[in-house]
């Protein structure tokens, strides 16, 4: 795929994230903020039986902040909690199909230190 697709990939999961909103039934929540910029993303997970049932967010910041929190919790969901303590950045940055500039880079792994924190709450 071109970077422009990449690109129109990026902005359609910012105007329109999935798995945007709250769970009602959580089994934890997490909040994340980046201090540089002000963006903020608050995580929902449902776990059953050790997966990762249902992954809802909400937040406020920057396109790439979003957008990744979009995509990564459609691509968390259906995953075993021990397969998810494995994301790493590589993974979030192959999940968006494109290069980050290292200024970009907290905005993108901001939505992957909120899963860290989730996921470490519910490993204790």
């Amino acid at each position: 795929m071109s970077d422009d697709l990449y690109r129109e990939e990026i902005l359609e999961h910012y105007k329109h994230p999935h798995n945007f909103g709250e769970l009602s039934k959580a089994t934890v929540t997490v909040r994340e903020a980046n201090a540089s910029c002000g963006d903020l993303i608050e995580l929902q997970l449902l776990i059953r039986s050790g997966t990762i049932a249902k992954a809802k967010f909400k937040g406020v910041g920057c396109a790439l902040s979003l957008a990744t929190a979009s995509i990564l919790t459609d691509d968390i969901q259906g995953k075993t909690v021990e397969s998810a303590l494995g994301f790493d950045e590589q993974r979030v940055i192959a999940l968006l199909g494109t290069e980050v500039s290292p200024m970009r880079r907290k905005c993108v792994l901001l939505p992957l230190r909120a899963l860290d924190k989730a996921l470490e709450k519910i490993s204790k």
